[in-house]
């Protein structure tokens, strides 16, 4: 199958090109400038040059290509509605998979599934009319799919090391928010990349939590990365107000007690991720 990526040169499009490549798929991949264009080529796509403010570009992908992977990070809701308008019209009635977040649910109460409602903090609040505008193309024909990954590790790690590992190295413990007793639900670079492929053959309209299964608590996991980066697990209690001053509105997701349950594609797709010791991955870094 042709496929048309965005964001192949960020932390899980390039795990996803991999395994679209690795299941004989031919990629292009919209690529901003020549570093991520050689970033995709080294990974075995066809750079398409491009950003997501480049509705011509993206139209005319799509069109070309018999599925589209929308995994680039928009600035805005605005941004992101009009790129995924653009690609959907080029697709047409060929598959869309469309990214979004398991953080949209908020606190979940106990384990959760994709029918739970959404409470989404403010810095992801503006996916929901994105996503609706997104799923409502399978009412004209179309094929739109939601991929909802949790909190990525695994790899270059890159939230849960910039937010984390890397202020521990710099102040001697690895910060976290309130006590930590919140849960976080994770899923490794590999596994949400095989569902990003796998997700191709989903029915249209359909939503998917890419989430392992593995619900740690937060406190678990920072113990597990200050042990990662030589702090023997070194963790220091810090407040949500000051988790805003260090890290901007995402603290406040960070600060959600979510579990998440891969239930809905394990039983619709066969998808079963392979990584289940998420607190051993973040202990060797």
């Amino acid at each position: 199958m042709k496929v048309f990526l965005t964001g192949g040169s960020g932390y899980a499009g390039k795990a996803t090109i991999s395994v679209l490549v690795r299941h004989g798929h031919t990629v292009e991949a919209l690529a901003r400038s020549k570093r991520a264009a050689g970033t995709v080529a080294a990974l075995g796509a066809t750079p398409v040059m491009g950003g997501l403010a480049d509705l011509g570009v993206l139209n005319s992908a799509a069109a070309r290509a018999e599925a589209v992977v929308h995994m680039a990070q928009a600035t805005s809701g605005d941004e992101d509605r009009a790129a995924a308008t653009a690609m959907q019209d080029g697709i047409g009635t060929g598959t869309y998979v469309h990214t979004g977040g398991t953080w949209v649910y908020g606190d979940t109460d106990g384990v959760a599934d994709e029918s739970a409602p959404w409470n989404p903090p403010a810095v992801v609040a503006w996916r929901k009319p994105v996503e609706d505008a997104v799923l409502r193309r399978a009412q004209q024909g179309g094929r739109p799919v939601v991929v909802q990954p949790g909190l990525v590790y695994g790899g270059e790690n890159r939230l849960i090391d910039l937010f984390f590992a890397v202020p521990g190295r710099q102040a001697g413990a690895v910060p976290c928010i309130g006590d930590g007793r919140n849960h976080w639900a994770l899923v490794h670079i590999d596994d949400i990349a095989e569902l990003y492929a796998t997700a191709l053959k989903a029915k249209p309209g359909s939503v998917y939590a890419g989430v392992g299964g593995v619900n740690p608590t937060a406190k678990e996991c920072l113990l597990a990365v200050s042990r990662a980066v030589g702090l023997a697990g070194k963790v220091t209690s810090i407040s949500l107000d000051q988790a805003h001053q260090q890290m901007g509105p995402v603290a406040d997701a960070f600060a959600l007690d979510q579990q998440l349950t891969p239930a809905r594609a394990r039983t619709e797709l066969g998808w079963s991720p392979a990584h289940t010791d998420p607190l051993g991955v973040l202990e060797r870094g």
